[in-house]
């Protein structure tokens, strides 16, 4: 079988991906530069690797040029079967020209998140076409699932929950040995991802575990609102700017327990990342959040916007590092089970067969009405 994948994002996630399947079949690897570059060294040489320039979404006639340039390297592979990673503005504007080859599409997001200004450029009907025009359909977990089902109105058997792919890179076999009292929030932000009620919840914490400090690492809305919430600046060791592995690999490698604490949700890699450097996970109970971390054992699971519960599950893993380690132990063992690449891969190969299957069966049908 011949693939074809496609992403605008989610660079290592792809390349991860795009290597396990390339186990089993003939994968051209569609990705643009910037998300591509940081993953070279871990890339299989057999996935064929075609990166491409990604203009700014407000630049129409590149985004047009790109558009026909990645249409043009599709046709020129000629796959049994598209896979594209949520899909983009401009490039589902051209999905029609691509109508002759069986679509699989990952939905990562069925809606936006809120206060998400970067996804919310593109608009949510050009995003729902997208997936209205997949032949089959991927999400990371059940509440996923049922979202594109009751709000998009798309047909639940065509979408598949499949787990998010393990990522990371592994620096020992080991556990990596933490910072007693460092507490992690890790990837973009944005008020989705609930951090005032992380910030609100640090004075309860420095109540309880003096020496405790908190890392926000990541990009995204202006920082200056958080920072008028800090009661304790002192405490917050601060980020605010794109990250690349290496830092990530340090700071997960330091930090004691990794702290979600979303108010709204789908998915998250973050997890995925904490599990794979063997770290405890305080999440809250929103989206496929719940999903992902077995409360009690890879972690703690609390009530969104309740710095209080927030902070005594903190504090429970700062104050007990053995609870920590055996956490870490679990979540490591959790995604190497149901992550890895080697399953991963062969649940989406499942997925490809059946929209070959699919999209023969309605070729056959179109044919046999035409010939009527």
């Amino acid at each position: 079988m011949r693939l074809a994948f496609i992403s605008f994002d989610f660079g290592e996630y792809s390349v991860r991906l795009a290597n396990a399947l390339a186990r089993e079949l003939e994968v051209v690897l569609l990705l643009p530069y910037k998300q591509a570059e940081p993953h070279l060294a871990i890339l299989n040489s057999v996935v064929k690797l075609q990166p491409f320039r990604n203009p700014r979404l407000r630049q129409a006639f590149q985004q047009a040029g790109m558009v026909s340039s990645v249409i043009q390297s599709i046709e020129r592979f000629n796959p049994d079967v598209l896979h594209v990673q949520q899909g983009h503005m401009w490039f589902n504007f051209g999905l029609p020209l691509l109508r002759r080859y069986p679509l699989v599409m990952t939905v990562h997001d069925p809606r936006h998140h809120i206060g998400d200004k970067s996804s919310q450029k593109t608009p949510q009907m050009i995003m729902d076409f997208g997936f209205h025009r997949a032949d089959q359909i991927i999400v990371h977990a059940n509440q996923m699932r049922q979202m594109l089902v009751e709000r998009c109105h798309i047909s639940e058997e065509k979408v598949h929950v499949i787990p998010h792919i393990k990522i990371g890179h592994d620096w020992s076999q080991g556990q990596a040995e933490d910072e007693e009292c460092l507490i992690l929030f890790f990837g973009r932000i944005w008020e989705y991802k609930g951090l005032e009620y992380l910030i609100r919840a640090e004075p309860l914490i420095r109540s309880e575990v003096p020496g405790a400090r908190i890392v926000i690492a990541g990009q995204g809305e202006d920082f200056a609102r958080y920072r008028r919430m800090m009661v304790h600046p002192e405490s917050f060791i601060v980020y605010n700017e794109y990250i690349s592995d290496t830092r990530l690999s340090d700071l997960f490698r330091r930090a004691a327990v990794v702290v979600l604490p979303y108010i709204e949700a789908t998915q998250s890699g973050v997890i995925a990342l904490a599990y794979t450097f063997m770290k405890p996970v305080v999440a809250t109970t929103v989206g496929g959040l719940p999903e992902m971390v077995d409360h009690e054992q890879t972690g703690y699971l609390v009530p969104p916007r309740d710095p209080t519960a927030l902070a005594k599950a903190i504090v429970r893993l700062l104050k007990d590092k053995q609870l920590r380690r055996q956490f870490g132990i679990n979540g490591r063992r959790k995604i190497d089970a149901e992550c890895s690449p080697d399953a991963v891969a062969e649940k989406t190969v499942r997925v490809y067969h059946q929209a070959l299957a699919d999209f023969s069966h309605a070729e056959d049908h179109t044919v046999s009405r035409a010939a009527g």
